[in-house]
């Protein structure tokens, strides 16, 4: 039990460890998911997702390192880039509409959250005007948002370190969530499922032993269409990293500024931002080169797979505990009212289930997580939409969040 309480016995610096730990982690959970019903049902990236928690919460893996960094950096772009290869314009105008409507559903919730959750626990949280602005841009489009938020209300360091830390656990146990409820039963039963049905309906062979399985069969696959899958996505990134961080400086604006003349930088200063209008406008000008790579969709989601595994990994139960409770629960309430709001309102409004969960999930998590759980899914032409969506919460989500915190700093104790 000491290493339980006293750190991990693989050190954060111990690079090649960590690196097989995840793999390893990302490969078992694929394994499950394409061998066994229940791991289906549970589905990979909720197994990798809880190996990684596990081994957190046993000692054996640390919460932070530069390892975890890295999936984030470099697996994460590279891995949306090769998932927008099949990215097509006409597609995203038709199919965006429901999303985006779904997705402001969520907003809302999260805003109804914020509400219920603070006036229930301002007289136990100290500062919760300022916790209830920046959550409220954290699930309005994620981290980029909450950190903007936090900067602008000069919440204590201390308070807000709590508070990540409440909150990296509540988003494994939202993702866990949003990744079961389109496969359960009980929600299939009462919600429009076309695209879960499209790959239920698919059947399952005799040599596959799970639907998952039969979608990610064998394909045929060269060593040059992976040398060129993986060469074009490191170009496609590249460019978008250097082309955003060229336009966080171009235009930036003097400290003090005004948060709409800030918003320029915030948005297209964004790596995922750039990221996304270039694969979708190469992907459109260039159709044909882009539909003859390989391999893409495969190697993308294996990189998802262990940003999943890598989710779980600062999910330190005692932390929550001892440090921060009463903010987990508030982080929890304010995340699933945001769901059931969804739910609910979708279920009223007859929307499919799969893109009220990802809108979901796009609010919550923002773009990455969207795309990830899109793809982890099997609903692909969804993966593009939950980013869009996603990318809309950044635009909204941080002056939502600085209004809600000029709103509830009126009911505080002065």
């Amino acid at each position: 039990m000491d290493v339980f309480w006293s750190g991990s016995l693989v050190a954060a610096d111990d690079t090649w460890v960590l690196w097989t730990i995840i793999i390893v982690f990302a490969s078992a959970s694929i394994y499950l998911e394409q061998n066994y019903k229940w791991a289906e049902k549970l589905s990979g990236p909720v197994i990798g997702l809880i190996f990684a928690v596990i081994a957190v919460n046993l000692g054996i893996i640390p919460t932070a390192a530069g390892v975890y960094d890295a999936i984030w950096d470099y697996c994460i772009p590279l891995s949306v880039v090769m998932l927008l290869f099949r990215a097509n314009l006409k597609s995203i105008f038709r199919d965006t509409g429901k999303m985006f409507f779904c997705f402001n559903l969520s907003a809302i919730g999260t805003l109804l959250g914020v509400v219920v959750a603070f006036f229930a626990l301002k007289n136990f949280i100290p500062e919760l005007d300022r916790m209830g602005g920046i959550l409220t841009g954290s699930y309005i489009g994620g981290g980029v948002n909450l950190f903007a938020v936090a900067s602008s209300v000069k919440i204590s360091e201390t308070l807000l370190s709590a508070e990540l830390i409440a909150d990296n656990f509540v988003m494994a146990l939202v993702i866990f969530t949003l990744l079961w409820i389109p496969s359960s039963d009980y929600f299939k039963a009462r919600f429009r499922h076309p695209f879960q049905a499209k790959i239920e309906e698919k059947g399952v062979s005799k040599e596959a032993k799970t639907m998952t399985a039969v979608f990610w069969g064998k394909k045929e696959m060269s060593l040059l269409d992976i040398a060129m899958t993986v060469a074009t996505a490191f170009v496609v990134a590249t460019v978008s990293t250097k082309l955003a961080a060229w336009f966080k400086v171009a235009l930036a604006v003097p400290a003090g500024g005004d948060l709409w003349s800030t918003f320029p930088a915030m948005i297209f200063g964004n790596q995922f931002v750039i990221l996304t209008i270039m694969s979708v406008l190469l992907t459109s000008i260039f159709p044909k080169f882009f539909e003859s790579l390989k391999g893409g969709q495969e190697i993308g989601t294996f990189l998802i797979y262990t940003f999943f595994v890598v989710i779980g990994c600062p999910a330190l139960l005692k932390d929550v505990i001892f440090s921060a409770p009463l903010l987990f629960i508030f982080c929890g309430l304010v995340a699933f009212i945001n769901i059931g709001w969804t739910l609910l309102c979708g279920k009223l409004l007859r929307q499919n289930i799969e893109e009220l969960t990802i809108a979901s999930n796009a609010s919550i998590g923002g773009p990455p997580t969207a795309a990830a759980m899109a793809v982890a899914k099997g609903y692909g032409d969804l993966v593009v939409p939950g980013i869009l969506v996603g990318l809309w919460g950044y635009i909204i989500g941080t002056p939502l969040g600085l209004f809600m915190f000029q709103w509830l700093s009126q009911f505080m104790d002065k």
